[in-house]
């Protein structure tokens, strides 16, 4: 067996896991920040990033806007839609039994994937290319110009994200709401405001993958949120949910697994990975990787 081919595959398809992983990432990141404050998984979050690939994509093609301001046009219109779909779909479901929430999650969820197919018509767009492809060989192993952008991009998210909700003041009013809502209100915070900044924070960070998705892979359509957003939930499970540096590691993991089955496996059970992933933390570490068993009293 030739040993240094094998590592170089190995290598190879972790950082092709990485590229999908911090993809993974960016989608779990809304995910985990929603749940943290208002205990809501947000199953509209993955149609949310596929409406940051269309914006993405109109932008380059129509207006004939460059990377960087399509992305952010994308983030800004996401950000807006999250808010908007919290105000209307949400915030009058805040005391309501959890059922009710996550049944109203599912519905917006179908609503914007059926209404992007009667706006957008189903069939799949070809992402422009808004990069020359560049590959660079590193010791055998082949690095694609698209994948040294969505990991440099990645990073740069969520070091920002990182500083707006440790060091800012709106980063401060969130963590104190997550901790506990009726107190932060009562010391003057605006929570409902609060709860929108949140859904818009990441409902941009959910279209910039979106976005760097159509640029990895040259196509985007309608449906394209679903499977996605379910992996992401997943990684940010894996992580601990409500905890964002578990949604970035477990983002990452999800994307190395799955690199992995596929190249040394098959392709076929890539999916299947994911969730033998989330059966498994789910039966050892409920909390996630990162995060701790919490008694409550009753």
């Amino acid at each position: 067996m030739d040993y240094s081919a094998l590592f170089l595959q190995v290598v190879q398809q972790i950082i092709n896991g990485i590229s999908v992983g911090s993809i993974y990432a960016l989608i779990a990141l809304g995910y985990t920040m929603v749940y943290g404050i208002i205990r809501l998984i947000n199953f509209a979050h993955g149609d949310i990033y596929m409406l940051g690939a269309y914006v993405g994509f109109y932008c380059t093609t129509v207006f004939q806007f460059s990377f960087l301001p399509a992305l952010l046009m994308a983030m800004i219109v996401a950000a807006i839609a999250g808010m908007i779909i919290e105000r209307v779909a949400y915030r009058p479901l805040r005391y309501a039994p959890r059922m009710a929430v996550l049944i109203t999650a599912i519905g917006v969820s179908l609503l914007l994937e059926y209404g992007g197919i009667l706006v957008v018509s189903p069939q799949t767009r070809t992402f422009p290319a808004v990069f020359p492809t560049t590959l660079y060989n590193i010791g055998g192993v082949i690095i694609s110009s698209q994948q040294v952008l969505i990991l440099a991009v990645s990073i740069i998210l969520m070091v920002i994200l990182t500083y707006t909700v440790q060091r800012t003041k709106i980063g401060k009013a969130m963590r104190a709401v997550s901790f506990d809502t009726d107190a932060a209100r009562l010391m003057g915070i605006n929570v409902d405001m609060v709860i929108s900044i949140t859904f818009a924070i990441g409902s941009g960070l959910a279209a910039a993958a979106g976005v760097l998705v159509g640029v990895y892979y040259n196509s985007i359509d309608p449906l394209m949120g679903i499977m996605p957003g379910l992996k992401a939930f997943i990684a940010a499970v894996l992580g601990g949910i409500g905890i964002i540096p578990g949604a970035m590691l477990g983002g990452i993991i999800m994307g190395v697994v799955e690199a992995l089955v596929s190249g040394f496996i098959s392709s076929t059970y890539r999916d299947a990975a994911a969730f033998a992933i989330l059966i498994i933390i789910l039966l050892l570490k409920p909390a996630g990787l990162l995060g701790k068993n919490v008694r409550e009293k009753v």
